[in-house]
């Protein structure tokens, strides 16, 4: 009976949802939409397809949106009328809500001329569209029927064979024309093909010409539907535009004011190719060596001249950057620079409330006062301090009640060069930088312990172009140690013999090289598919446990400071692809592989460095750091009477993740997802039977599937996930596969199985 109940509701609601035509004034009819039709039998198929497509793009204007076939946005409209202009109803009717488009407010002639106009800017000159309109009942929609004729092609590509400066730059960019041989005409790619030759020239010195000085004559008298094509300068073409020009000076002005008139040349300050203009010595003159990039006697070249006001930007002192070129020698044509520089407020202090989730499936709040010196030593470097604090809620059935609370301190210095011994240079639009920074941080986690954690790195990070970044520090320094230790934890490592419990508490000293290399271009949304990459190194104690001798396992257990030292190599890799299924629709994939090897005086990875799985972030399906090593299962004495679970950690981590994301509607998206993966200790331990890496470890993959939704506000995505597990690898072996046991109808297994994250941010 509860069946029929929601099938009568169901077929109640999509009854209402359909009848978006009832609130309509007598005459008036509902715009459904324009539909193209080519009716030239000699028209390939394929390029039918593609013409129709875009031309009914190009249609004005759109109709009501549609969610599976209904116009939920008018029916939303039409049941909030109201004339009120506050509360839910009118927010609906004017957030949500969309109302109706009239075929009235259709101009078909005009959508008929656009078509036709599109068509002949793509080569079909002879094109002729005509629009009429067609209803039903209280439905209407437009009918355009499209006669394209022959398409026009290239047939000859002329550039000009002049002997001036000008002339010959133009004939120089051919190789790189966007107008080939065969193609067929189009406007877009002759305009694209002017912007083009004008970017290349402004690299040879023409700094006065415009793309509005080329102009592209065509012949379309050619037998066969051929066009010629000529490119030409114009005849009108001013001299300034057809000289090659050079820099003479350059001045630059680090404390730039609206009210500075006077260029004041006398008092300027020469540093090596530049002068500098700050009589109140604010700041100094080496400061800009690394950033401007053009020097007296080069030719103009626009590249140099954009990374250098990207890198007078990222120097970080300055708020606003702006230059301009004097022709100073009309006779010859040479160039002044001025650069005017107008600073931020050198000291600031912030306060900042952050919502966060972490991977453990912790959810909370932390508290930031930062504290910024953007030019501290008068070279544009940026000292920071960071004073933290945090308090996080773990969500599930799990760990309720062990919160964790963190106080912290993070000074750092950040220099905009390289310091080094050796002569780094680098001439692209970002500031290589040089990164000293400390920190404690204090971590309480209720009921169980408390820590003390010491950090400290120096090295650099740099930008090769725009989708590259590496950063190298030359040392990293931690230091863990257990500050205080509740007997209730003490008494669950003494009861269950569990060294990850153990582990936890044990003092970490790591202290080595990382290098970072990443590649991206998710930025770039005109792609279909985007890519994300991420690999990294770490190492910690390897040449002073060389050099001692240190071996675990032989018993020479070694020290620096008076405190045991972990050693290991850990390898990183993470690989992200995105491929847009639709305007609104991705899908979204990922594949980590991770590594650690500790050796000599480590027998495992130190605590912070190893790896987990599980939560939020990864494993949506099973509770956070809740899956492996391997095959282990959790004893049920560690857990019986207690809602207190270890987080399992591992020395190597496999993870893959596949989630499908369509755009509901507003700012509500979807998500289908599916995840596997699993960690492991690289060598076997008694009390963790199943945890090592072995060649069954594929038969050990845990893996979940779920269903979520995200709120995207702009500033933040509310994400909400729920997981359930379909392969448990903590089961016996041929019950691993739980697949056949799900029942959506039982509440028991609901509430046994499923598992609600809620995050803050995409999973990745």
């Amino acid at each position: 009976m509860n069946r029929f109940r929601y099938l009568i509701f169901l077929a109640a609601f999509f009854t209402s949802a359909c009848s978006t035509t009832k609130y309509l004034q007598p005459g008036q009819k509902l715009y459904d939409g324009g539909e193209v039709k080519i009716t030239d039998k000699s028209a390939d198929k394929g390029d039918a397809k593609a013409i129709t497509g875009e031309l009914k793009n190009l249609l004005r204007p759109k109709p009501n949106a549609k969610i599976l076939g209904l116009r939920f946005k008018l029916w939303v409209y039409d049941k909030t009328r109201t004339n009120k202009r506050r509360g839910l109803r009118h927010y609906l009717n004017t957030h949500i809500g969309e109302p109706p488009v009239l075929i009235s407010a259709v101009d078909v002639d005009k959508n008929a001329s656009i078509l036709q106009n599109r068509l002949q800017n793509e080569g079909y000159f002879v094109a002729q569209v005509a629009g009429d309109t067609t209803s039903k009942k209280k439905i209407a929609k437009a009918i355009y029927t499209v006669q394209t004729g022959p398409a026009y092609h290239y047939n000859k590509i002329t550039f000009p064979t002049g002997n001036d400066d000008l002339d010959t730059a133009v004939a120089g960019t051919n190789k790189q024309t966007l107008l080939k041989v065969g193609d067929k005409f189009n406007l877009d790619i002759i305009k694209a093909e002017r912007i083009r030759i004008d970017a290349r020239l402004k690299e040879e010195g023409f700094y006065y010409f415009a793309p509005e000085d080329l102009i592209m004559r065509y012949d379309s008298t050619v037998a066969g539907h051929k066009v010629d094509m000529f490119v030409k300068v114009k005849d009108e073409t001013p001299d300034e535009a057809r000289w090659i020009y050079k820099i003479r000076d350059i001045y630059v002005y680090p404390h730039y004011t609206l009210r500075d008139t006077a260029l004041k040349l006398d008092s300027a300050v020469k540093y090596r190719w530049y002068n500098v203009i700050d009589p109140k010595q604010t700041v100094r003159p080496f400061t800009f060596k690394n950033s401007i990039l053009l020097h007296p006697g080069d030719i103009y070249n626009r590249t140099q001249h954009n990374n250098s006001l990207s890198r007078l930007i990222e120097l970080g002192p300055f708020k606003f950057v702006k230059n301009r070129f004097e022709d100073v020698t009309p006779d010859s044509a040479f160039l002044d620079i001025y650069y005017f520089l107008t600073q931020n407020k050198r000291k600031s202090l912030q306060a900042e409330i952050l919502a966060r989730s972490t991977s453990a499936n912790y959810d909370g709040t932390q508290i930031n006062i930062n504290f910024r010196n953007r030019n501290t030593f008068k070279g544009a470097e940026l000292f920071t301090l960071t004073l933290f604090g945090s308090s996080d809620i773990q969500f599930g059935k799990y760990n309720k009640g062990y919160n964790v609370y963190q106080l912290g301190i993070q000074p750092s210095v950040s220099w905009p060069r390289f310091i080094s011994p050796f002569n780094f240079t680098t001439n692209n639009a970002f500031v290589p930088h040089t990164i000293l920074s400390t920190g404690y941080t204090l971590v309480n986690r209720t009921q169980l312990y408390t820590l003390n954690s010491f950090t400290g790195s120096f090295g650099y990070q740099w930008k090769p172009s725009l989708h590259k970044q590496d950063e190298l520090n030359l040392l990293v320094i931690n230091y863990v140690d257990a500050a205080h230790v509740s007997q209730v934890y003490l008494d669950s490592i003494k009861n269950t013999q569990n060294p990850t419990l153990a582990h936890v508490i044990d003092k970490q000293f790591t202290f080595g090289p990382t290098y970072s290399y990443t590649y991206t271009n998710t930025t770039e949304e005109n792609r279909i598919n985007t890519f994300y990459y991420n690999g990294k190194i770490s190492l910690s104690g390897n040449l002073y446990g060389l050099l001692t001798g240190a071996d675990t396992l032989a018993g020479k257990v070694r020290k620096l400071f008076g405190t045991p030292f972990n050693q290991y190599v850990k390898l990183e890799n993470e690989l992200r692809f995105f491929h847009k299924t639709g305007p609104n629709s991705k899908l979204a994939t990922r594949l980590m592989v991770n590594v650690g090897l500790p050796y000599g005086n480590s027998t495992v990875l130190p605590y912070t460095q190893q790896f987990f799985i599980g939560g939020a972030n990864s494993l949506r399906g099973f509770q956070a750091h809740a899956i492996g090593p391997g095959s282990y299962a959790i004893p049920a004495a560690l857990t019986q009477g207690s809602a207190f679970l270890p987080d399992e950690s591992g020395d190597i981590k496999i993870e893959a993740n596949v989630e499908y994301r369509p755009k509901l509607f507003s700012i509500v998206e979807g998500a289908l997802f599916l995840d596997a993966g699993n960690i492991w200790l690289l060598r076997s331990n008694p009390n963790l039977p199943g945890a090592a890496f072995g060649k069954n470890f594929l038969s050990q993959m845990a893996a979940d599937a779920g269903v979520g939704l995200r709120f995207n506000f702009t500033v933040l995505v509310l994400r909400t996930d729920v997981g359930f597990p379909i392969i448990e690898p903590y089961l016996p072996a041929g019950q691993r596969n739980v697949i056949n046991k799900i029942d959506f109808g039982s509440s028991s297994w609901r509430s046994q199985n499923l598992v609600f994250n809620l995050a803050i941010g995409y999973p990745f």
